[in-house]
């Protein structure tokens, strides 16, 4: 599948979806962005089950400024509609393809429950050992 673009209008419903999809924020004029868009597309050729995207800051500021993008370029991976990484910078390939990795590996019944316990209140989570 290849690298599709995203804007306000099908952001949501691209990160809605089950599955793993990776945001690549990044702007025309920013040169590590640049730099990061083959291994991007590698890494995507190389995982066509997985959705791929991204999203022009410059276009897109509206989209930006409400995920709090301050620094590009920035990978954000959800996996069934949940946040699993969002961290600025290009990443070498082998970095992104361990990180695609790791997040197909995860349990996420177990992630779920331990947003699920970092979310219940102070008095039903027992006290620290």
């Amino acid at each position: 599948m290849p690298v599709v673009n995203l804007t306000k209008d099908d952001f949501q419903k691209t990160i809605e979806k089950d599955g793993i999809a990776l945001i690549d924020w990044w702007a025309p004029w920013c040169g590590p962005c640049r730099a990061f868009a083959p291994v991007y597309e590698r890494v995507a050729e190389a995982n066509p089950d997985l959705t791929f995207a991204k999203v022009n800051t410059d276009e897109q500021q509206e989209l930006g400024s409400a995920f709090n993008i301050r620094s590009i370029p920035t990978l954000m991976i959800f996996r069934d509609r949940i946040l699993l990484f969002a961290q600025p910078g290009a990443l070498p390939q082998g970095v992104l393809e361990e990180i695609v990795k790791k997040v197909r590996e995860l349990d996420m019944d177990q992630v779920r429950a331990e947003i699920a316990k970092q979310q219940a209140p102070a008095e039903e989570q027992p006290p620290p050992a």
